[in-house]
């Protein structure tokens, strides 16, 4: 897809520089660390539990980290963007506070995971021992539906946004990321995709304080928010937005705003519900800090869409009269800023070639990191629920841990392929983030009711998303029909025709879900024998009531204990009959050994309440603020910004950014500081070995049979 040539200001070997030379020296420096974690600490990649859920063990500032890496997607830092030079000062709130509604609430779901299903790897599991297989195969399929989608906004946006500023050839670049990507998930596995966030996120921060302050600052061509304030009021005259009121930037009031912040409601359920990074990072998390960490990780993801569209997307409507704008004197075209060139366009204008090369690894550490996140969600899925479920139920360790590196491999090559088929039918990023909750959003809903209403019945899990899929796309057709007078890739991606359905979606199968749960009330019941040992494994219903919560902790009172509509109980609350355990090959890690060996208990019953209503607080005080009371208020009274009260709002935008800095890169190294000391320990006593100096004392410990 071609966005017109007035970005380019770099060469295409700048392009390839940046995608294989960083790519590859960050791909290094992973692979380093795994090789340390192995030798130096007692997690080892080579067994599946901390392959795939990094041993449960993860603190909540990583996984705050993970969380704003993962959520920060090349949509985060070009959809916002553009959005904001779209519809003005209410883009970036709307964005943020959207998207950040949905991880606030998956921290319900998160405290869920910790009390329901301990044992889970996936959220099909999850399925699987609550509905049944077709149950299972319904939300598989969602799953990596919504993976497939998510994955293709990423690469794709980037792929694009690469290509329109060095000339890189798009489709080498929808090969060549994943792939970089791909090399170091299948070394490290999902902790190496932790530590992968946090160097991500930590340049991430560097390359937004610095436009910030450009912006902000030290700038000759603005410098300073009033600066800003006087050009925004320039724009206004020459490049007026209808809908606005006075079809000003500088009004909150934009009705093609508000539509597109519930486009992306209805979106932001399933990219954040039916994703199985996102289940993944609460599967890892300690279980006693995981709804903190859901928290920590919302509160900082907002500032990041928030204060960088405010800066960049702003700025890009502000500096367009400037010569220096690429494209001046013409703003940018509707494909250009389809495309999300809205923030490279200000990064060019404000440092030139440098701002260009920045704003290049800026995204490339967008992309990178949340398509790492992505890689090995697929993988665990395609090991846990396609393989281990399908096809070898008795899969050891190490097989487990093989096929997971096959899964990142084949979804790397797929995603290449499929973001190719994609770019050459003349699609782009803001139209894949406007109709994708049409696709997945009926079963966002659905799914997280499965763990969050335990009366939701087995016939409502399985039709209510496929009728949430026929009507929303009925929906979508008709409507771009009857609105535009034909179905093409430019009117179906127009944002009122994709919102009626992708609204008609997730909402049919909220609705359907509740409605047939009220209707056909019965639950799936087992009576296989394997199917009911690893379901009451998966939500930690041990077959031998004696056995420890921990190696050395006991049971004590929890959900699971007190749930008697659970897969695996009698109708008189019995447990069933189980077999004995697959069989068990030792790790050699304590660790690693109990949680494949044992049955994972659920959290006490107290922890849970205490998280519960942690979360509730959190999601009750965010909605009725953010989402509410101040966007609303500003939308009904048809305010146009002043000067003094602009100079406030990016002030709360730029201290915002601290904010999630502190939480994302500071935190998280305050509460490692134990391991850091075990890995620096273990290196000094290698590098003091090697010269000779004495023998060293530890020993390799990915070692030995998985």
């Amino acid at each position: 897809m071609s966005t017109g040539n007035g970005l380019k200001v770099l060469p295409s070997g700048a392009g390839y520089g940046i995608v294989i030379g960083i790519g590859g020296i960050f791909a290094v420096l992973m692979l380093g660390i795994t090789w340390m974690q192995n030798r130096y600490t007692r997690f080892s990649t080579k067994q599946a539990e901390e392959f795939n859920t990094a041993s449960r063990s993860v603190k909540p500032g990583l996984i705050a980290a993970g969380i704003v890496s993962s959520w920060t997607w090349s949509a985060t830092l070009l959809t916002s963007s553009t959005f904001a030079y779209s519809y003005g000062v209410c883009g970036p709130m709307w964005y943020g506070a959207m998207g950040t509604f949905q991880i606030l609430l998956f921290a319900l779901i998160a405290i869920k995971i910790k009390a329901n299903a301990p044992g889970a790897h996936t959220f099909p599991e999850i399925v699987l021992a609550r509905h049944g297989k077709v149950a299972h195969i319904t939300y598989l399929f969602n799953g990596l539906a919504t993976n497939m989608l998510v994955g293709a906004c990423l690469v794709l946006g980037g792929s694009q946004v690469v290509a329109a500023i060095s000339g890189m050839n798009v489709y080498a670049a929808c090969f060549l990321i994943p792939l970089v990507v791909a090399a170091y998930v299948i070394a490290g596995g999902l902790r190496s995709t932790f530590i992968a966030d946090y160097v991500h996120t930590v340049v991430l921060f560097v390359a937004i304080f610095v436009f910030a302050f450009l912006m902000y600052a030290t700038s000759d061509l603005v410098g300073s928010p009033d600066r800003l304030y006087d050009l925004l009021l320039k724009a206004s005259d020459t490049m007026p937005i209808p809908g606005n009121v006075d079809e000003s930037y500088l009004s909150f009031r934009s009705v093609d705003g508000l539509v597109f912040a519930i486009d992306l409601f209805a979106a932001g359920f399933s990219t954040v519900w039916l994703d199985q990074a996102y289940w993944q990072r609460a599967i890892a998390s300690k279980p006693e800090t995981s709804v903190r960490a859901y928290i920590l990780g919302g509160v900082a993801w907002y500032g990041i869409p928030f204060g960088f569209a405010t800066a960049m997307g702003l700025g890009c409507a502000a500096l367009t009269g400037d010569p220096r704008f690429p494209t001046y004197p013409n703003p940018l075209s509707a494909a250009q800023n389809a495309a999300g060139l809205s923030s490279p366009a200000t990064a060019i204008t404000l440092l030139g070639k440098g701002g260009a090369v920045l704003m290049l690894v800026l995204l490339f550490m967008a992309v990178t990191s949340s398509t790492s996140a992505e890689l090995i969600a697929v993988s665990s899925l395609l090991t846990f629920d396609v393989d281990k479920t399908y096809f070898k139920p008795d899969s050891t360790s190490a097989r487990l841990v093989q096929i997971s590196h096959y899964g990142i491999i084949l979804y790397a090559l797929v995603l290449a392929a499929f973001c190719s088929i994609l770019n050459a039918v003349g699609l782009n990023l803001t139209w894949l983030l406007t109709i994708l909750a049409i696709i997945v959003g009926g079963a966002s809903i659905p799914v997280g009711l499965i763990l969050l209403w335990k009366r939701m019945s087995t016939v409502a899990a399985v039709f209510a998303p496929w009728i949430g899929l026929v009507c929303g796309l009925t929906a979508w057709f008709i409507t771009t029909w009857k609105r535009s007078g034909s179905i093409t890739v430019a009117t179906s991606g127009d944002t009122i025709n994709a919102v009626a359905g992708n609204v008609t979606s997730w909402g049919v199968g909220f609705i359907m879900a509740v409605v047939l749960t009220l209707i056909f009330p019965a639950k799936y019941a087992s009576t296989d024998a394997r199917h009911i040992a690893r379901s009451n494994k998966i939500q930690g219903i041990s077959a031998h009531p004696t056995a420890p919560a921990t190696p050395t902790e006991t049971a004590s009172p929890t959900i699971a204990e007190k749930d008697d509509e659970k897969v695996g109980l009698e109708a008189d609350g019995e447990p069933r009959s189980a077999p004995e355990p697959e069989s068990f090959v030792p790790t050699g890690n304590e660790i690693v050994d109990f949680l494949e060996q044992k049955t994972m208990e659920p959290m006490n019953l107290e922890d849970v309440k205490k998280a519960t209503r942690l979360a509730i607080g959190a999601n009750l005080i965010f909605f009725c603020f953010a989402i509410i009371l101040v966007p609303f208020t500003l939308f009904g009274s048809r305010y146009i910004y002043s000067r003094t009260f602009f100079r406030g709002w990016v002030v709360v935008s730029f201290i915002w950014i601290w904010v999630s800095m502190v939480i994302c890169v500071i935190y998280p190294v305050v509460e490692s500081t134990g391991a850091l000391r075990e890995v620096s320990k273990g290196l000094w006593r290698d590098l003091t070995a090697l010269l000779g100096r004495r023998k060293p004392k530890v020993t390799d410990r990915s070692e030995g049979t998985a």
